[in-house]
């Protein structure tokens, strides 16, 4: 009778040591994908979760022409589905950012980072499904 009781409670801390550790690896295989906090995206998760702008033609503060484009990163694949969606808006938002803007800004490094970090959060103002991550320039020339 005694040997019954310790073969059970044997039983019963070897399939509960099983049961933690099956829980454990199915745990740390969830949480350890690609898109950990931190990671950067690869270039396929970029495209996909990206959408690009037509190129856009539109007045500087001074008068001269920017010819440009754009391809915003957003977190998700539905937040770039709904930024296709949102697009006029978001032209909408680069023509008006631009006519505020000397040629001389768009020149440098620095201004042309200010640029898309404004576009970014002005962006994000309008987005109900994710964040935009980052604003690329793919195409500037100013005449």
């Amino acid at each position: 009778m005694f040997q019954n009781r310790l073969v059970n409670i044997m039983l019963i801390i070897i399939i509960s040591l099983t049961l933690v550790g099956v829980v454990a690896f199915v745990l740390f295989n969830y949480f350890s994908s690609s898109t950990e906090a931190g990671a950067e995206p690869t270039i396929d998760e970029i495209i996909d979760n990206s959408w690009e702008t037509e190129e856009m033609t539109t007045n500087l503060k001074n008068g001269d022409i920017f010819r440009g484009r754009f391809r915003v990163h957003v977190e998700t694949k539905s937040g770039a589905e709904e930024l296709q969606k949102r697009d006029f808006q978001v032209k909408n938002i680069i023509i008006h950012e631009l006519a505020d803007r000397d040629p001389e800004e768009l020149q440098s490094k620095e201004g042309l980072k200010e640029l898309e970090d404004t576009l970014r959060s002005d962006i994000n103002g309008i987005m109900e499904d994710g964040k935009v991550v980052r604003v690329y320039t793919t195409q500037r020339m100013i005449q």
